[in-house]
C-alpha cells in the first residue's frame, strides 16, 4: 500500500472547514434549544403533553425521511449545493419558531427545521470524507466538538436570554448560526473549483478510479485499487441492505439517536417530577448531561482512527449510562442528580463514535453519502418511537419507573450491535467477501 500525504489542513480547504464546523453547531442546537423555554412557551399558549410528545418524535421523524431523499438531491444537485437548501431550511425553520401563536405552528415550523437538520446531518461525513481525507480524525473532531459545544450551550443560556428578553428571540437567534453556515458554501459555489479537491459529479465520473480507504495506523487514509466512484443509489441501498455491518451501524447510532432525543424531550420533566428541583436547576442538568460529550467529541475520533478502540468505547459509554440511568430510578436526590447526569451524559460517546464510523466504513464520498443516508435514516427511525412511547407509557402508569426501565434496555439490546461495529472493515470488503466484486 502506498501512503497519501497529508497537505496542509488550510490550503484551499479554509471555507469547506468553516463551513463543515458552523453546519455541525447548526444542527445541535436547533435541537436543544426548545425544551427548556416550553414552560415559558405554555404561558403564552397551551403546549399538552401530546403536543411535546410529537415535537420529541419530529426529529428522528424528519431526520429519517429526509434522510432517504438528500442521497438523490445530492445526486442531481451537488453536496454543496444541497448543503446550502439545508442549512437555509434550517434558519426559515428557527427563526419561524420564534413567530408562532400556537402549538400548531410550532409543530409545522419545528418540522421545517428538522427537514433541514435531516438533511444536514447526512452530508456531513461525506463533506469530510470529501474535502479531508488525508484529516479525517482531526475534521471529525473538530465537527462532532462543534455539534457537543452546541448541544449544552442552548440549555444553559435559553430560560436566561428569554427572561432577559422572551421565548421568541431566545429562540430564533439560533438561526444566525444556520445562515452563517450556508454562506462559505455559496461562496465556494461561486468561484472555481480547487482542483486538489475537485470531485467528478455523477455524469462525469470515470468508471474506476483510486480511491481510499481507513488505514491501521493513522488517520491518514491508504490507497487501493480501482473501484467504482459512482455507483447508482438504488443499487448500493439494495446491497447495503444485506450486510450486517451496516445493520450494526444503523442501530449503534440508533441507540445514540435515542438517549439524545429522549433526554432532551423529557429528561427535564423527570427531574422537576422525581427530584422536585426546579425548572432552572432542571436546565442546568441537562446542560451537565450535554457537557460530558464534549471531551467525548474530542477524543472519540482520534481514539477510533488511530488506536481502532471502536469496542471500549462503545461499552464504556453504554454501561456508563446504565448505571445513570439506574441512579436516577434508586436514588433521586438532588445531591446526587448531578453524579446521575454525568454518567448517563457518558453515552454522548456513542455519537461521535457512529459518525467517524460512517466515515470510515466506506471507501469513496459517494458510498459514504450513500451509507450515511441509510445508516441515519434507520437509526433515526428506531429513535423515532421512543420519544412519544416515553410519554404514553408515563400517562399509562402514572411514573418514570417504566419509561426509564425501556430507556435502559435500549442500552442493552444493542450492546451486539456496537461488538459487530467495531470490526476494522468497510462495507464494501463485508460485500465483496460475501458476494464478490463491489
Amino acid at each position: 500500500m502506498t501512503r497519501v500525504s497529508a497537505r496542509p489542513l488550510w490550503r484551499g480547504r479554509a471555507l469547506a472547514m468553516l463551513g463543515i464546523v458552523l453546519c455541525a453547531f447548526s444542527l445541535r442546537s436547533a435541537v436543544a434549544s426548545l425544551s427548556p423555554v416550553i414552560e415559558l412557551i405554555g404561558a403564552d399558549f397551551t403546549v399538552s403533553p401530546t403536543v411535546l410528545g410529537i415535537i420529541g418524535t419530529i426529529p428522528p421523524v424528519c431526520f429519517a425521511l429526509f434522510g432517504l431523499i438528500t442521497p438523490m438531491l445530492e445526486q442531481r444537485l451537488g453536496i454543496e449545493r444541497v448543503a446550502v437548501i439545508a442549512l437555509l431550511t434550517i434558519t426559515a425553520g428557527i427563526v419561524s419558531r420564534g413567530l408562532v401563536g400556537d402549538s400548531v405552528g410550532l409543530l409545522m415550523a419545528t418540522a421545517l427545521t428538522f427537514a433541514g437538520v435531516g438533511m444536514g446531518n447526512i452530508l456531513l461525513p461525506p463533506l469530510v470524507k470529501k474535502y479531508f481525507p488525508d484529516r479525517i480524525g482531526l475534521m471529525m473532531t473538530l465537527y462532532t466538538t462543534a455539534m457537543s459545544f452546541s448541544t449544552f450551550l442552548p440549555p444553559m443560556v435559553a430560560v436566561p436570554v428569554a427572561e432577559a428578553t422572551d421565548w421568541r428571540f431566545s429562540l430564533a437567534m439560533w438561526g444566525a448560526f444556520a445562515l452563517a453556515g450556508a454562506i462559505p458554501w455559496m461562496l465556494m459555489l461561486l468561484r472555481p473549483a480547487d482542483d486538489s479537491i475537485r470531485h467528478s459529479t455523477p455524469q462525469e465520473a470515470p468508471r474506476t478510479a483510486p480511491v481510499t480507504r481507513p488505514s491501521s495506523g493513522g488517520d491518514e487514509p491508504a490507497l487501493t485499487g480501482p473501484i467504482a466512484t459512482a455507483p447508482a443509489t438504488r443499487r448500493i441501498f439494495g446491497r447495503l441492505r444485506r450486510i450486517p455491518l451496516v445493520w450494526a451501524l444503523a442501530f449503534t447510532f440508533g441507540t445514540s439517536s435515542t438517549m439524545a432525543y429522549v433526554t432532551f424531550a423529557w429528561m427535564p420533566v423527570i427531574l422537576v417530577d422525581l427530584a422536585g428541583v426546579s425548572a432552572a436547576t432542571a436546565g442546568f442538568l441537562l446542560s451537565l448531561f450535554a457537557t460530558v460529550s464534549l471531551p467525548a467529541s474530542l477524543l472519540v475520533p482520534v481514539l477510533v482512527v488511530r488506536f481502532q478502540a471502536t469496542r471500549p468505547l462503545f461499552a464504556f459509554g453504554s454501561i456508563g449510562g446504565l448505571i445513570g440511568l439506574i441512579g436516577l430510578l434508586l436514588a433521586p436526590l438532588p445531591g446526587l442528580l448531578p453524579l446521575w447526569m454525568v454518567l448517563f451524559g457518558l453515552v454522548g460517546v456513542l455519537f461521535p463514535l457512529s459518525l467517524v464510523l460512517i466515515s470510515i466504513r466506506s471507501r469513496t464520498p459517494e458510498s459514504a453519502v450513500v451509507l450515511s443516508s441509510f445508516v441515519q435514516s434507520v437509526g433515526y427511525t428506531f429513535a423515532a418511537v421512543f420519544p412519544l412511547l416515553i410519554g404514553v407509557l408515563h400517562d399509562l402508569t402514572h411514573a418514570w419507573t417504566v419509561p426509564l426501565l425501556i430507556v435502559a434496555g435500549v442500552l442493552v439490546v444493542t450492546f451486539p450491535a456496537g461488538m459487530i461495529a467495531g470490526r476494522r472493515v468497510t462495507v464494501e470488503d463485508e460485500w465483496e467477501r460475501r458476494h464478490g466484486k463491489w
